[in-house]
């Protein structure tokens, strides 16, 4: 508009909105924000419910805490038991809070820690108080601060003396309640039926505690160790045949880069994690015991001083047998493997071994569960014979372990041409096949010096050795490499090239070996575990079958 030719201006309106567009708007905001906080509500239920499915006990003794408390609190809202007891009824609540425990045992525990604790407070704390008061209002104050402070340091060095370190415990209600009491009284004038209240109290805390814990769906510390040991048993037993299988099948087509494979997270090796757990059982298995201690007879458990400190060495063992099988699993995912042909050798022998001694350790889990004593001889004289067989196999063949291919030295065409003949060829290959295979190989080694001169479209032909050491080059390579970069990082040049593919051809097949000799020690430790579970047999008198 300015006058200027081909000039013009472009005046750009917004459309109009309807009426009421911008509340419309306004109005979805707090809807999709409903739907959020809806959806998030409904994941964690759910989380709930499936933390809640895996073990029904906990939901048990949830329940069994929540009416433990009530009991308790009805003495403080019925009037005729808080007449009697006044505000020191209290305590009753603070010890059921304390001492209730998820089995049993571990509450007996905790109240034999709680009275011995509040007796010897209460005694304490009567004996310095009738002495304060015999000496004087000034002198009392002074009596009570030095008790309190010999008092606190005495039970916090007693606590950490390693006999005592079971009864820490009871220490802490040491301190706790003595101070509690003979400052109480102090100020209250009367220390001795303060102190009686508080034990009465206490008392009626624990006795509710222990009652609702036995009586109500008990949980037993020797049912829970007994179940934790025989599933320790299988899941050793199936994290090695899954880390076996998934080693003899792996074919390395899809092999994923190390670099990014996390350890620890393989989410296609559910068994893997339950062995882990198996060796992270130590605490558990020996908090499960000293609870089981103090359990009485019951259910499958009839008679006294049950051996539970058994449970804990058998599991110490298994650990010692799972630590080889973790092994297995770090060989499996390591970034050096051997070649598929190679492994495929000793298949056969690997999986019999796997196979006999995962039926070993299932078949001693089952008697420990079952509380059955039985003589393991013929399955652990199958589990050795498949040992010595895979050792016999290895020491056969221990020139596929060892690649020494070179050209230049004629002594050692026939091993490696045995070698790589036998790599690439199942193990159940019959002698005639394998016979026909070598008359083929030194066939092509006579005609090799034949071909070596011809030319075939104006190149020459490669010998045969040429060739035979690029399929050293592939099969050997770890990961896969084609041959033309290894000939560009070698610059052309054989001499340094040489001594480097050796180097690879046996970490590669030491990767192999490092395998059978995890699984020969896994079986070797075999032994001890059967002893270990015969003599928790024996004194825990299973039936002999």
């Amino acid at each position: 508009m300015n006058g200027k030719k081909g000039s013009s201006f472009a005046i750009n309106i917004p459309p109009e909105e309807p009426v009421g567009a911008g509340a419309g708007a306004k109005l979805k905001l707090p809807e999709a924000e409903n739907g959020g906080i809806f959806s998030a509500l409904k994941g964690w239920i759910w989380r709930v419910w499936q933390f809640g499915r895996e073990d029904i006990n906990r939901i048990t003794f949830s329940l069994k805490v929540g009416l433990a408390v009530l009991l308790v609190s009805l003495l403080i809202l019925f009037r005729a038991p808080y007449d009697v007891f006044g505000t020191s009824i209290i305590w009753s609540i603070l010890t059921v809070a304390i001492m209730f425990e998820y089995t049993v045992g571990a509450t007996f525990n905790r109240g034999f820690n709680r009275a011995l604790g509040s007796l010897l407070a209460g005694i304490l704390a009567i004996a310095v108080a009738q002495i304060a008061l015999c000496s004087g209002r000034v002198a009392e104050p002074i009596i009570i601060g030095i008790s309190i402070f010999l008092i606190g340091a005495i039970t916090s060095f007693m606590k950490q003396w390693p006999s005592l370190v079971p009864y820490e415990y009871g220490f802490r209600v040491i301190l706790f309640t003595y101070c509690l009491i003979i400052i109480s009284g102090y100020r209250m004038g009367n220390p001795i039926r303060t102190s009686m209240d508080r034990l009465y109290s206490i008392a009626i805390g624990g006795f509710v505690a222990v009652f609702v814990n036995v009586m109500v769906f008990p949980i037993w510390a020797g049912e829970q160790l007994h179940k934790e040991l025989v599933n320790n048993f299988h899941s050793v037993a199936d994290s090695l045949e899954e880390c076996v299988k998934k080693y003899l099948d792996d074919d390395g087509l899809d092999h994923p880069e190390f670099a990014k494979t996390v350890m620890d997270e393989f989410p296609d090796e559910p068994a893997y994690k339950k062995c882990k757990s198996t060796l992270n059982s130590s605490a558990k298995l020996e908090s499960l015991a000293l609870a089981a201690k103090w359990e009485p007879p019951h259910g499958r458990f009839r008679h006294f001083f049950y051996p539970w400190s058994e449970y804990v060495k058998v599991g110490a063992v298994l650990r010692y047998c799972a630590y080889e099988v973790m092994a297995l699993h770090g060989v499996l995912h390591s970034e050096i493997q051997a070649p598929y042909n190679l492994r495929v050798t000793f298949q056969t022998e690997i999986h019999e071994a796997t196979t006999e001694a995962a039926d070993l350790l299932r078949s001693l889990g089952k008697d420990i569960n079952n509380m059955k004593r039985s003589l393991k001889t013929v399955l652990l004289n199958r589990v050795h014979t498949s040992a010595e067989r895979l050792q016999r196999a290895i020491d056969l063949h221990s020139y596929l372990l060892t690649p020494n291919f070179d050209p230049s030295d004629n002594q050692s065409k026939q091993p490696s041409k045995l070698s790589h003949a036998n790599s690439g060829i199942p193990s159940d290959l019959s002698s005639t096949q394998l016979l026909d295979l070598l008359d083929t190989a030194d066939s092509t080694t006579t005609s090799q010096g034949t071909m070596s001169g011809t030319i075939a479209l104006g190149q020459p032909v490669e010998s045969y050795h040429e060739m035979m050491r690029k399929q050293s080059r592939r099969m050997y390579s770890w990961p896969s490499r084609e041959v033309d970069a290894y000939e560009e990082e070698g610059g052309g040049g054989s001499g340094d090239f040489v001594p480097r593919m050796k180097a690879l051809e046996s970490t590669a097949a030491l990767s192999l070996a490092t395998f059978t000799s995890l699984l020969i020690e896994f079986v070797a430790r075999l032994d001890h575990l059967v002893e270990a579970v015969d003599n928790l047999s024996k004194l825990a008198k299973f039936k002999h079958v």
